[in-house]
């Protein structure tokens, strides 16, 4: 068995009079994609917030790669990397300058050859010396993601990472995360879209009114609910993938 990567007992975290999170227990095993699901104001981001020590807890405890997030928050965050809603890319620098400056922030040796293989892993070294600011929204969320893996974190937390992205650049974030849980990173993502949970994750949590009510894998969630009724009907293909094709034989011609 896996070791475990995230380990959440008992979390707790009001602000003012209002309960976000009223015992929140959750564990995550080392090389896997747990998807964090739930409403707006479910609690999601607050509980990243915590793991990655941006957030006190009120009671409970955390542990991140077997740190504790309020004795060792220090451990925590040489442990980690955390890409949140909106990207931390500064779009007056090139992607290069980018990965250079927080190699350089993280007291990295090889700078420049860190930001070399990152551009590399993220399919970024065409782009590499335009700035970011005429970067496509997936390769900006793809420039951020590589941002975040500098110093090569084992535990990696998404916060909604493919807000505000078209079809393309969700299905380039996609890829992305599948890469990285494949090289044994552990990956914490939030999100509000289902079908993403479906494509990505290896277990899924959904969490409500403060709890999480209900973890498993997505065959074990189904079995939850009556056998579906068998019905012989015309699949008609979704929108996304009627656009995704017309924009593929555009590029082809």
């Amino acid at each position: 068995m896996n070791a475990v990567a995230i380990e959440i007992r008992g979390l707790r975290k009001s602000f003012g009079t209002t309960t976000v999170l009223d015992g929140v227990d959750l564990h995550v095993q080392q090389g896997h994609i747990v998807a964090l699901l739930g409403s707006n104001g479910a609690g999601k981001t607050t509980t990243v917030n915590i793991c990655s020590t941006l957030l006190k807890p009120d009671a409970g405890e955390v542990l991140v790669a077997g740190h504790d997030v309020l004795r060792a928050g220090d451990q925590v965050r040489r442990s980690i990397s955390l890409t949140g809603q909106f990207a931390a890319v500064d779009g007056m620098l090139t992607g290069r300058e980018n990965l250079v400056l927080i190699a350089r922030l993280r007291d990295q040796k090889d700078p420049a050859g860190i930001a070399r293989l990152l551009l590399e892993r993220f399919g970024l070294t065409d782009a590499a010396d335009r700035r970011a600011d005429t970067y496509s929204g997936g390769m900006t969320r793809r420039l951020d993601i590589a941002m975040s893996l500098v110093g090569n974190p084992s535990v990696i937390f998404l916060d909604e990472p493919t807000t505000g992205l078209d079809p393309e650049g969700r299905l380039e974030v996609w890829a992305t995360v599948k890469e990285l849980a494949a090289a044994g990173a552990t990956v914490l993502l939030t999100t509000q879209y289902l079908d993403e949970a479906e494509q990505l994750a290896d277990r899924i949590a959904i969490l409500h009114g403060g709890r999480i009510i209900a973890e498993g894998t997505l065959a074990e969630l189904k079995a939850l609910f009556p056998p579906a009724q068998v019905e012989y009907v015309e699949k008609q293909p979704s929108l996304e993938e009627i656009f995704l094709a017309i924009i593929g034989k555009k590029e082809a011609a």
